[in-house]
């Protein structure tokens, strides 16, 4: 049966199987014979078409190729309409391109969007392509082409729908980025089609962008439904998701409640003073002088490529995107939490969005450059999320134009300012119009002490970020704020949400009397964190922090870490575009050196593969990284790598500090011998000192020798996520199998047990830097299994220390050895209870 499509774009008269054209040209010919024989164009479009192609090769990639006219021919379009030529033996659409699928395009407005976004989720599957190169049969091009409908069709009749459930959202700030990218995170690892319908809308549940454009407010009531064999019983792991988020944002909007109360107490200044009133972001007083960040558009150079080029570079921006963002949520866990981290977890999933690709791939069609096209696609579709009313999507606005930034920084590096990049050496309070998330995560807090910015609101992920580092901050100070001058001296009052301007001698007194009182409070708590962690009956056990850059030491020692347990580098490749040199590196290591002030440093060696991958490393793809070319055995492989950042460490520790050097993923006594001779070569020839070199337990077979593997090195230290994921067979980040996932299975916990054991027959120290270290109960059950060194995020630290100062090591020991007799996660989990009574 023929298959219609939405106003007849693509008929199954305007689609020819089995051709052969001679040339491009010829090819290009034909095509357009179907549209003038359809009478979608005037005769002339042929020759439209080849001067298009003249002037920007449409070659699109993946052997897809979208002839269409020139711009200013649009009046030859009689009405809108595709015609596809299929060439089962490839014609030379350009040097090296091969083209089996001529998608030719008449358009007067954007219809064919819908076939254009079709097309493109079509390219990443390689398989599909290349059967409908082949086909047989004209139905199985129009339907793979045209066979489902534009997103915002109307929704079906729910009597209609033989798979669904009615949900009413009853997420007190709605359906925002995080819960929503919860949802699509569900949706497709069911595998179902799944539609969420809102009144008359209606939105792809793999879609974020779609799901947040729905507006969806606490008590929408929407629709969902699905298609496919296992609907019934995917729908119902959905809803079980989407119902278990329920209590965290209620959790949530409790904690910005909370938070809002405490705001109304703040610094009361002692006399009348002219502010400028915004909003309490953050409470806090923040002084200092006043550094503006340029604003106003930025100018986008328009500059065409071909399709082929432009289409390529996109792909990469997007990847390194990714990966950058990856970097950024597990830094963000681990330094904020994980709420915090989901932002950018949020963000990513933005870059999925099929429609955001799809318009930029239009305007790109169109003959404009690949950055244009891009930021053009995410104004308008920024523009579309912050004109629905609702101040949490409006927020979700800025988040989309931040990831957009990313991209484009990659795709025209002078496209984006860079001031936040020239602060001034003094404390300052930064003011903007408007602050991205990533912006704020990365601020220097040694140099920053408040933010004040005109736009945005107390919901936005950058006040919710300020709240987490603890940075004072007001929001929609409007354009006084604006108005102010870089230099000024300024008192912010994150409470109040009011920034005073050249205050006088009096007020900043009086404002540093007050806040140095907060600050006597907070040190008293501090004192606690700051003691060690010894038992009651007198057994220490050393906490350090897992950092990933220098300015992040200040917070872990203000957390109580005695030290850094891991730092790890591969932060310096993650989040740029290209490979630090040996200078760059070191100076890194200079800068942790000397925050430490003499206290313990473990380097990491640049641990790349599994969930990290690296674009400008070149490295070659594997069908599964997890068990590939990762950790060590990358380093031995690639001495243009490991070699430099040796020598960055070596020179580094030449200044002076307590400084350790710890190799990943490490399987064998063989690749320690080799790791250490590469050090000790490099060592001698720089006249550095001998630094202790160690070894990363995460494998398996790494804790069953850990008797071999200690002789060979200096100290072992115990990667618990890894170990888990290898011990128990599970991909820790498939959301269906994540939970299960625990590092207090007993079978792990025998595991790091045995390394125990073989680190002690060569008197050889051990120390956890996975999640488990960070977790109150799991640090007891490690220090009863005899680790020495616990290393973790800096806000877990206070609740540890507190838990193992708490307890009795022989305790703490019986503890373990219960565990270890246990039969299941479960079972161990509840030895925490009877061990708090």
């Amino acid at each position: 049966m023929p298959v219609s499509t939405q106003n007849d774009l693509l008929r199954r008269d305007r689609v020819r199987l089995g051709a052969s054209p001679a040339s491009k040209a010829a090819a290009i010919e034909e095509a357009a014979q179907l549209l003038i024989a359809s009478g979608c164009v005037e005769p002339g479009y042929a020759q439209s078409m080849l001067r298009r192609e003249a002037v920007a090769n449409t070659f699109l990639g993946h052997g897809v190729v979208i002839p269409h006219g020139m711009g200013e021919d649009r009046h030859m379009v009689r009405r809108d309409g595709i015609a596809v030529v299929q060439v089962p033996g490839g014609v030379e659409w350009g040097t090296g391109q091969m083209a089996w699928l001529i998608v030719a395009i008449a358009a007067r407005g954007d219809a064919h969007i819908a076939i254009l976004r079709r097309l493109t989720a079509l390219m990443q599957d390689g398989e599909k392509l290349a059967a409908l190169a082949v086909a047989e049969d004209v139905d199985e091009i129009v339907a793979a082409l045209a066979g489902e409908a534009p997103r915002a069709a109307p929704a079906a009749p729910e009597a209609d729908l033989a798979h669904r459930f009615d949900f009413v959202v009853d997420y007190p700030a709605g359906l925002h980025a995080r819960p929503a990218t919860a949802w699509v995170e569900a949706v497709r690892q069911s595998g179902l089609r799944v539609q969420v319908r809102h009144g008359d809308e209606v939105a792809d549940g793999r879609n974020l962008v779609a799901l947040l454009q729905l507006g969806l407010r606490a008590g929408d009531r929407v629709v969902v439904s699905a298609e496919g064999d296992d609907a019934a019983a995917g729908l119902a792991r959905l809803r079980a998701r989407m119902d278990s988020l329920t209590a965290q944002e209620v959790a949530d909007a409790a904690k910005a409640a909370a938070r809002g109360t405490d705001a109304t107490r703040g610094w009361t200044p002692p006399g009348p003073l002219a502010a400028i009133e915004g909003i309490g972001a953050s409470p806090g007083i923040a002084i200092g002088r006043l550094h503006v960040v340029a604003g106003g558009a930025v100018e986008i150079a328009d500059v065409p490529v071909s399709l082929a080029e432009g289409g390529a570079r996109l792909e990469a921006a997007l990847a390194a995107t990714r990966q950058q963002l990856a970097a950024l949520v597990d830094d963000t866990a681990r330094r904020l939490g994980a709420a915090d981290a989901a932002i950018f977890r949020a963000q990513a999933e933005l870059l999925n969005d099929g429609d955001l690709i799809t318009l930029t791939c239009q305007l790109m069609v169109e003959g404009h450059g690949p950055a244009w096209a891009w930021n053009q696609a995410i104004e308008r579709m920024a523009a579309s999320l912050s004109a629905l009313g609702n101040p949490v999507l409006a927020g979700r606005a800025a988040d989309l134009r931040d990831v957009g930034r990313r991209v484009l920084a990659l795709l025209d590096p002078s496209a984006v300012p860079g001031s936040l990049r020239d602060l001034p050496a003094a404390p300052c309070i930064v003011v903007a119009e408007e602050l991205s998330p990533s912006d704020t995560a990365g601020l220097d807090l040694t140099l920053v002490v408040g933010l004040a910015t005109a736009q945005g609101g107390p919901t936005s992920h950058t006040a919710i970020l300020a709240r987490t580092l603890g940075l004072p901050a007001l929001v929609a100070g409007g354009g006084a704020l604006l108005a102010a001058a870089s230099g000024q001296m300024a008192i912010l009052d994150g409470a109040a949400g009011r920034l005073y301007l050249d205050p006088p001698e009096p007020a900043i007194a009086s404002a540093i009397a007050w806040r140095e009182a907060m600050r006597a409070r907070q040190a008293e708590a501090a004192q606690q964190r700051g003691a060690p962690a010894v038992t009651r009956d007198g057994h220490r056990i050393e906490i350090a922090a897992n950092v990933n850059r220098p300015d992040q030491v200040r917070t872990a020692l203000e957390a109580g870490g005695e030290g850094v347990g891991l730092m790890r580098t591969e932060f310096l490749f993650l989040e740029r575009g290209a490979t630090p040199d040996e200078d760059e590196q070191e100076a890194v290591y200079r800068a942790m050196i000397a925050a430490l002030e003499g206290r313990p440093l473990i380097i990491r060696a640049l641990d790349i593969g599994g969930d990290k991958q690296v674009a400008h490393l070149g490295l070659p793809r594997e069908e599964n990284p997890f068990l590939g070319v990762r950790g060590a055995r990358l380093l031995l492989r690639r001495t243009d790598l490991l070699e430099p950042q040796l020598r960055a460490i070596y020179r580094a520790a030449m200044a002076g500090g307590d400084v350790s050097v710890m190799f990943p993923m490490v399987t064998s006594a063989s690749e320690i011998v080799r790791l250490r001779a590469a050090c000790e070569r490099i060592r001698a020839e720089l006249g550095a000192p001998v630094l202790p070199v160690g070894i990363m337990i995460e494998v398996p077979a790494a804790a069953v020798a850990a008797d071999r593997l200690a002789a060979q090195c200096d100290f072992l230290s115990i990667g618990t996520n890894d170990l888990t994921q290898y011990a128990l067979a599970i991909d820790r980040q498939n959301p269906e199998l994540a939970a299960e996932a625990d590092s207090l299975h007993p079978a792990v916990l025998r595991l790091i047990a045995q390394t125990v054991a073989g680190a002690a027959k060569h008197g050889r120290w051990v120390g956890v830097c996975g999640g488990i270290a960070g977790d109150p109960f799991g640090a007891a059950l490690l220090a009863g299994l005899g680790v020495n060194e616990l290393s973790m995020t800096p806000r877990d630290i206070a609740a540890v220390k507190a838990r193992l100062r708490d307890s009795r090591f022989d305790e703490l020991r019986a503890l373990a050895a219960r565990a270890l007799d246990a039969a299941t996660a479960d079972e161990v989990r509840a030895l925490d209870a009877g061990a708090q009574r």
